[in-house]
């Protein structure tokens, strides 16, 4: 088994972005519209599913924050642009007190929950097994919490 070190940077290898990057990024005004303005240039058609965006507080600071799934897009008839036998990409936007957003993460995975354990709110990622080093087809359950703009590992199986 890894040490914790090794599960975080597990993490921060499958999440790509990290905090130092989001601190020379601009802030968007609404990730919903930088979205949906992206994906309307790359595609002639495009349609949004109901789970495209959720607004929730991922980092339990009384801010609402953003999560995409593009698993619902349809781009010219073609459901997900960018998923793979991985999963899908999801991008997690935190909104600052100032007003904004900036992208703490993204992450291809087949979906998450999010649900409160010992009083904080917490993702449980469902991931490839690979990330959490086996080679059965049952996926990866990665319990994380986002502390201020970090994701932190709590648990994997």
């Amino acid at each position: 088994m890894k040490s914790g070190l090794g599960l975080f940077v597990s993490l921060g290898l499958m999440l790509g972005a990290v905090a130092s990057a989001s601190a020379q990024q601009e802030l968007l005004d609404d990730p919903e519209i930088y979205e949906k303005s992206y994906f309307s240039n790359q595609c002639q058609s495009v349609q949004y599913g109901p789970d495209f965006i959720s607004r929730i507080d991922v980092n339990n600071d009384k801010l609402v924050d953003v999560v995409t799934n593009h698993g619902e897009i349809i781009c010219d008839g073609v459901r997900g642009p960018g998923c793979t036998g991985d999963g899908c990409p999801y991008n997690f936007y935190l909104q600052v007190k100032e007003g904004g957003y900036f992208m703490i993460a993204t992450a291809q995975m087949y979906g998450y929950d999010f649900i409160q354990r010992f009083g904080n709110m917490v993702f449980v990622l469902k991931m490839h097994p690979r990330y959490c080093e086996r080679t059965d087809s049952r996926p990866c359950e990665m319990t994380v919490r986002v502390r201020g703009t970090r994701f932190m590992t709590i648990s994997r199986k």
